[in-house]
C-alpha cells in the first residue's frame, strides 16, 4: 500500500457524510422501523401555571389502536426528576423536574398524558378525548418583577424564584482592582442595561427517539448530542444498571446546544417502553419543538463601564438577571457563569466584578444555545465600546485598539482569572478593514448624513474572542460541574492496513468523519480513504464526553492524536524487529519505518505491513502483544481562544425602519486550521444565526404565559434570501496548548456577528439621538427609535 505523502491537514476536503446526507441514504431517528414499533404521542398543558385537579382518561383508552394511556401519577414513583449537572452554588434552589407533570404544571407545554397507539395517527388523535381539568395560578413572566418582594411565586415551597447568586469579583479573587473604586473615581462612566431576548434551537431535524426494551439492553436511539450524558444520566435518573442502557445518536440534523439535554420525552419514551414491552417512537412536530424543547438567552444585562477622558477602559460591572424557565435544565444555570469570564473580552480591564442571579419563571425552561454565555457577553461589552466611543467623539475602532491585549503581551492573564495563550488582534482587524474599506465607507456615511439621505449607512463593528474546548476538569471542577472535561478516542488497525477511528465526540453537522479522517491520514501515514470513523454508539464508543461549547477539535481530537501516537510507539517496536535494528535505530515518516539515516529511498515497512504481521503473530518480539490497538482520553490543560474582527454595514430606511446589510467581512483567527471548507461552513452557519438574534428571531410570550410564535411563521428565522454574502478571511496565532495548534469555530461566526449588526444599525441612526434599540431590531423597533430620538 502506498503511504500518503501530501500533508491532509489544511486541505479543503469534501466531507464525508455529505454523500449519504445529501442523497437521504442516512438514517436519521425518526426513520428507524423495529419489529413491533409503536407511537408515543404527548398531551401538553395549554396553562403555564396551574394545578391539576383531574385527568380523564378513559375515552381515549377506547380509541382505536391505543395500547396505553399514561399520566404523570400512573409514572411518579418511577420517573423520577430530570437531571441538573450544574449546581453552582451550595444553597442553589433546585425544584424536582418530572418529565410529566403530577399534580402541578409550570410552564405551558409541559406534558401531562401520553398515548401509545400502533400508528402516530391514532395516538395524536387519541391525545384529543383525554380531558384535563386545571384550577389556574397567578402566572411569572417578568425577571425583575419576579424578584420584587411579595412576588407571586411559581415553585410556593422555594419561598422565592431566585435560584441562585454567582458572584465574580477581580478585588477578592486576586485578580485585578476594585470596580466600585474605579466607578467612584470615573472620568467617563457608560451605564446601560440591554436584554438578551429568548431565543429557541431551530435545529433542521425535530427532536426524534426510539426505544426497544425487547433485548439483553434497553437500546435508545435518539437525536441527541451527548449519547453518553445521556446513557449516565438515563441509568441514574431512572434507577437502571448503566450496562443494560445502550444510547445511539445516529445522523443528527443540527443542534445548536438544543439537543445538548436530557429531555423529558426520552425519558417518557424509554418508560413507556419498559411498560408494555414493546419499542416505541416518538418524534416531536415543529410545533412542540418551538414549545417545549428548551429555549436560550433571556437575561436582562445592567452594565457599567467607568473609563478615562482618554478612553481607557477602567472598570467593568456586570449585574444579571437569568431566566431559567419553570425548571433547572441539565446544564441552565451554569450558562450565563460561562460568560462571566468573557466580558472583560480582548481588553485590559483592570477592575471587574459580574454579579449573576438565576431566576424561575412560567415559561420554557433555558439551556444552551450556540455559543452559551459568550455571545452574550460580546455582544454586552461590543456594545459598550461603540458607547464609550459616541460619549468621547472617538473612532469605535480607535477605542478599541487602544484598550485590547497586543500581541506581544501574550500570554496574557486577565481580569477574569483566564491566561489567553496566543492572539493577534491586530492582524485581524487590519485584515478585516482592508476587506472592508472602512475608510470610505465613512466618508460615505458622512456624506450621507450631510445631505440628510432617507437610507442612512451605519458601520458596525465587533472584536471578539472565546473560551473554547470545555474543559479542564479542574475548572470545571471548581465550578461545581458535575462532569469532566475530558475525550476518549481509540484508533484499530485492521489486518489490511485499514483503520478505524473510534471518538467520543458525537457530532451533529461538524463534519467529524472527514477532520478526524485528514488527522489520522497525517498521523499514520494511511490514505485519507482507508480512515473509517466510528461514533456516536455507547456500545462500539464506550467512554466519551460528547459535543458542545466548541470542544470536539480542541479536546477530541487531541485524544486522537494522543492515541495515533501510541499505535506508533506499539508499530515502531515490531518494525524494528522486522528490520533486524534496534527501536532507537528507526523512524517514522510518511507512513513507513525505516533505519535512521538510511534515507527516503532506503528499505521500509509500512505500517499496514506491521498492521498484517501483528495480526499473523508469526514472529513477534519478546513480551509484545499482537495488536497496535490503541485508545487514550485528554483532558485539556486550558482553554483555546479563537478571536475575530467581524465589520457590518447596513443601510436603515429613516422613513420605515428597514434594515438592509450591504455588506459583512469577518477576519477570524481560529488557529490552524484542519479543513478550511469546513470551517467556512461552520463561519457562515455562525453568521447567520448570530444575524438572526440581531434582525429577526424572538420567542415571545403572551400576559398568559402562551408562545405566541410557536410557529416558522411567527418565530422568523431567516431563509437564505434574507441574508447577505459574507466576505470571509483568516489570520492564523496557533494555540499554544494542544499540539495540533488548533482553535475553536464552531460558535465563532455566532458570537461575533450580532453585536456587529446592531451597533451597524445603531451607528445608521445615532445621529438622531439613538442610542439603543432592543433585539430584533425590527423596522418598527427602528422606526420607533427614530422617532422617540427626536427625527422629524
Amino acid at each position: 500500500m502506498t503511504a500518503t505523502l501530501e500533508p491532509e491537514v489544511g486541505k479543503s476536503r469534501r466531507r464525508k457524510e455529505d454523500a449519504r446526507l445529501i442523497a437521504g441514504r442516512t438514517r436519521w431517528t425518526d426513520n428507524l422501523t423495529l419489529p413491533g414499533l409503536v407511537h408515543m404521542a404527548v398531551l401538553r398543558s395549554p396553562m403555564a401555571h396551574a394545578r391539576i385537579t383531574n385527568i380523564d382518561t378513559s375515552a381515549a383508552k377506547e380509541m382505536p389502536g391505543v395500547l396505553t394511556v399514561l399520566t404523570g401519577a400512573d409514572l411518579a414513583d418511577e420517573q423520577g426528576s430530570l437531571p441538573c449537572a450544574w449546581p453552582i452554588s451550595e444553597d442553589m434552589k433546585s425544584p424536582d423536574a418530572p418529565a410529566m407533570a403530577v399534580d402541578k404544571v409550570n410552564f405551558a407545554g409541559e406534558a401531562v398524558a401520553l398515548v401509545v397507539a400502533r400508528s402516530a395517527y391514532e395516538a395524536a388523535d387519541a391525545l384529543e378525548s383525554i380531558d384535563v381539568d386545571y384550577d389556574v395560578l397567578p402566572v411569572v413572566l417578568d425577571m425583575a418583577a419576579a424578584t420584587a418582594e411579595g412576588a407571586d411565586l411559581v415553585h410556593a415551597d422555594l419561598g422565592t424564584n431566585a435560584s441562585a447568586t454567582w458572584v465574580f469579583d477581580s478585588a477578592e479573587a486576586g485578580s485585578g482592582g476594585d470596580v466600585e473604586q474605579a466607578i467612584s473615581d470615573a472620568e467617563v462612566l457608560i451605564e446601560r442595561t440591554y436584554r438578551q431576548q429568548r431565543l429557541i434551537p431551530a435545529f433542521m431535524e425535530p427532536r426524534s427517539v426510539v426505544v426497544d426494551p425487547t433485548g439483553e439492553q434497553f437500546t435508545m436511539w435518539s437525536a441527541t448530542q451527548i449519547p453518553h450524558i445521556l446513557r449516565l444520566m438515563l441509568a441514574m435518573t431512572l434507577s437502571v444498571p448503566e450496562h443494560k442502557v445502550r444510547v445511539i445518536a445516529p445522523d443528527v440534523g443540527g443542534g445548536f446546544g438544543g439537543k445538548l439535554q436530557v429531555t423529558p420525552e426520552e425519558v417518557l419514551t424509554f418508560l413507556a417502553a419498559r411498560r408494555i414491552g414493546k419499542p416505541v417512537k416518538y418524534t416531536e412536530s415543529r410545533s412542540e419543538s418551538l414549545l417545549c424543547a428548551h429555549h436560550g438567552r433571556d437575561q436582562i444585562q445592567k452594565l457599567t463601564m467607568s473609563a478615562r477622558r482618554d478612553g481607557t477602559v477602567t472598570g467593568l460591572k456586570v449585574e444579571l438577571l437569568a431566566d431559567m424557565g419553570a425548571y433547572l435544565r441539565l446544564v441552565s444555570p451554569g450558562i450565563p457563569i460561562l460568560g462571566a469570564f468573557m466580558y472583560n473580552a480582548i481588553y485590559k480591564f483592570p477592575s471587574y466584578r459580574f454579579v449573576c442571579t438565576n431566576v424561575f419563571t412560567n415559561k420554557t425552561p433555558t439551556d444552551a444555545y450556540r455559543g452559551a454565555g459568550r455571545p452574550e457577553a460580546t455582544y454586552a461589552i461590543e456594545r459598550l465600546m461603540d458607547e464609550l466611543a459616541a460619549e468621547l467623539g472617538m473612532d469605535p475602532m480607535q477605542v478599541r485598539e487602544q484598550n485590547w491585549i497586543s500581541h506581544e503581551e501574550f500570554p496574557f492573564t486577565t481580569v477574569a482569572g483566564l491566561t489567553y495563550d496566543s492572539g493577534n488582534y491586530e492582524a485581524a482587524t487590519a485584515k478585516a478593514m482592508e476587506l472592508f474599506g472602512y475608510d470610505a465607507l465613512r466618508a460615505e456615511q458622512r456624506e450621507r448624513r450631510e445631505r440628510g439621505d432617507l437610507v442612512q449607512l451605519g458601520i458596525g463593528i465587533s472584536t471578539f474572542t472565546e473560551m473554547c474546548g470545555l474543559a479542564p476538569s479542574r475548572v470545571l471542577g471548581a465550578l461545581s460541574y458535575a462532569a469532566g472535561g475530558w475525550e476518549h478516542a481509540a484508533i484499530r488497525m485492521l489486518p489490511t492496513g485499514m483503520v478505524e477511528v473510534v471518538t467520543g465526540s458525537s457530532p451533529h453537522g461538524q463534519g467529524h468523519e472527514t477532520a478526524w479522517s485528514q488527522i489520522v491520514a497525517d498521523q499514520l501515514g494511511v490514505p485519507f480513504e482507508d480512515v473509517e470513523v466510528l461514533h456516536g454508539d455507547t456500545q462500539s464508543s464506550h467512554k466519551g464526553m460528547d459535543t458542545y461549547g466548541s470542544r470536539s477539535l480542541t479536546v477530541g481530537a487531541m485524544a486522537v492524536v494522543a492515541a495515533a501516537d501510541k499505535v506508533k510507539a506499539k508499530a515502531a517496536k515490531v518494525a524494528a524487529h522486522m528490520l533486524e535494528a534496534g527501536e532507537d535505530d528507526v523512524e517514522f515518516a510518511a507512513g513507513a519505518f525505516r533505519v535512521k539515516g538510511a534515507g527516503a529511498q532506503a528499505t521500509g515497512v509500512s505500517i499496514q505491513d506491521v498492521a498484517l504481521a501483528v495480526f499473523a503473530a508469526h514472529d513477534l518480539p519478546d513480551g509484545v502483544e499482537p495488536s497496535l490497538d490503541s485508545e487514550a482520553t485528554f483532558d485539556p490543560e486550558n482553554f483555546s481562544f479563537p478571536h475575530g474582527t467581524h465589520l457590518c454595514a447596513t443601510e436603515v430606511d429613516t422613513e420605515t425602519g428597514g434594515v438592509t446589510i450591504r455588506s459583512y467581512v469577518c477576519v477570524d483567527d481560529v488557529g490552524k486550521v484542519i479543513n478550511p471548507l469546513i470551517v467556512e461552513g461552520q463561519v457562515h452557519g455562525g453568521l447567520a444565526q448570530g444575524i438572526a438574534q440581531a434582525l429577526f428571531e424572538e420567542a415571545v410570550h403572551d400576559e398568559s404565559g402562551t408562545l405566541t410564535t410557536g410557529t416558522l411563521a411567527d418565530y422568523l428565522v431567516p431563509s437564505a434570501a434574507d441574508l447577505p454574502s459574507f466576505t470571509t478571511d483568516r489570520t492564523e496565532s496557533p494555540s499554544t496548548t494542544n499540539v495540533l495548534g488548533v482553535k475553536g469555530v464552531g460558535e465563532a461566526g455566532t458570537i461575533a456577528s450580532t453585536p456587529a449588526v446592531v451597533n451597524a444599525v445603531v451607528d445608521a441612526v445615532r445621529h438622531f439621538g439613538v442610542n439603543d434599540i432592543p433585539m430584533p431590531c425590527t423596522p418598527m423597533r427602528v422606526w420607533q427609535a427614530i422617532k422617540a430620538g427626536g427625527a422629524q
